[in-house]
């Protein structure tokens, strides 16, 4: 019987990974459809922007309390992992508890210390369902996450409760087959916390008992191989993300707009004709970005590793005014975006014109609009994301490529062309104002 139960536990582990690491691949995939860009410099500060951006997640400090209950759920989620990595190979080779003779009281110490993330997850969690379903914080009710997004957040919350509740349950009922002498259940000493439930199942008959441990432990394991392949379609796919996101983080100025030489050598060339290409095969130059193929592979990263926090759209000032404009709608778009372009191509093995375009089908002329650059988005991101940086590049298409822009951003472009200021002045008479002075 047991080798039977290896068999199916190795099947099961197997088919995770391999849909995981496919799944992981198509993402990918879809990323690299971006523009090359080189963000290799600078490895030290690279270094350091993970560990603080990412692992000691830095600007979630900026509101205390909530970054202390995120922590606890990051650290519940990365440590218990420990114990998971012996569930795993107690379902390979058969065994229970295989690392307790190694490791002696230390593992009495480590049962303890998951216990206590555990119930510090599930205290969490609760209290996070509260602030999305029962106090109804804006960021969280926005029309941005109407439909799957909203859902998605309370899934994995509800996840992670089933989840480490079965851990302590699972602990409890081996407890109490350890108090009753069973000889396969080791004796490691008393839980934390399943120590106090133990008792609860002291009327159970050891049959009963291993049905329930081993019940808790085909749920919770199963249940984890289920949520590592429910991430590639989730917003926590960031818990990942976040960590390439950090370390390709671009490390000039915030908010500092990058030049497109393009535009740059025109403007040379006109200055002094002399330097402009005689070849006559110079090709045309696309200005900006109208669809994820224009974007850099750094944008549609930043895309996949948003986490619909909404604390961009929270600082975003003309959100907050009332206008289209939600700069965590921008990330969110782009990911569908991308994500429906990588379908296309998996459908026909490369991408057949489906006569969408992000801008305009996905993001509207009113929201690029809307945009004031002030780069509060960029700022308040705890991921280190740039809608901005998406943002300008879709409105520069928009304006150079479409020629679609205001009336009156059109008039101040029409006096820049012709008197070199945004004002309808000639430059001759520009300091006409100081004759009075005189």
């Amino acid at each position: 019987m047991h080798i039977v139960l290896q068999i199916v536990f190795v099947a099961l582990l197997a088919a995770a990974v391999w849909l995981f690491t496919k799944n992981i691949l198509q993402i990918r995939r879809n990323i690299f459809l971006g523009q090359p860009e080189d963000l290799t410099d600078n490895k030290p500060q690279r270094w350091k922007n993970l560990l603080l951006l990412a692992l000691g997640q830095k600007k979630m400090f900026k509101n205390p309390l909530v970054a202390i209950m995120h922590l606890v759920i990051y650290a519940g989620f990365i440590i218990i992992n420990l114990e998971v990595l012996e569930i795993v190979l107690d379902g390979i080779f058969g065994t229970h508890r295989l690392f307790f003779p190694w490791l002696g009281g230390l593992y009495l110490f480590l049962i303890n210390f998951f216990e206590i993330l555990a119930v510090g997850v599930i205290i969490v969690c609760i209290a996070f369902l509260s602030r999305r379903n029962i106090l109804k914080l804006k960021r969280f009710i926005s029309k941005d996450l109407n439909g799957w997004p909203r859902s998605d957040a309370n899934y994995i919350l509800i996840a992670e409760i089933i989840l480490m509740s079965l851990f302590l349950t699972m602990n409890a009922a081996d407890r109490a087959l350890q108090l009753q002498g069973n000889e396969h259940y080791h004796n490691t000493g008393s839980f934390v916390f399943s120590g106090l439930l133990a008792p609860l199942f002291s009327g159970f008959s050891q049959g009963t008992l291993m049905g329930i441990e081993r019940t808790c432990w085909w749920i919770h394991i199963a249940g984890i191989l289920a949520f590592l392949n429910y991430l590639p379609y989730s917003k926590h796919l960031h818990i990942m993300l976040a960590f390439p996101n950090a370390w390709y983080t671009r490390l000039n100025l915030q908010g500092k707009m990058t030049n497109m030489v393009s535009v740059q050598n025109e403007v040379k060339y006109m200055m002094q004709p002399e330097l402009a290409p005689t070849t006559g095969d110079a090709q045309t130059p696309k200005f900006g970005a109208k669809d994820v193929f224009d974007l850099s592979w750094k944008n549609l990263l930043d895309a996949y590793s948003c986490t619909e926090c909404g604390r961009c759209s929270a600082a975003c000032p003309a959100n907050i005014t009332g206008k289209l404009l939600s700069p965590r709608k921008i990330m969110m778009d782009t990911r569908d975006r991308a994500t429906e372009v990588g379908k296309n191509i998996a459908i026909n093995q490369q991408f057949k014109n489906d006569g969408k375009t992000l801008v305009k089908d996905y993001i509207t002329v009113e929201e690029l609009r809307a945009c004031t650059t002030c780069n509060a988005c960029v700022e308040a991101c705890p991921v280190s994301i740039s809608p901005l940086d998406i943002i300008i590049q879709l409105r520069r298409s928009l304006i150079m490529e479409d020629s679609n822009a205001p009336q009156e951003w059109n008039a101040m472009f029409g006096n820049i062309e012709n008197n070199f200021a945004p004002w309808k002045f000639s430059p001759e008479d520009r300091d006409k104002w100081v004759e009075d002075l005189a």
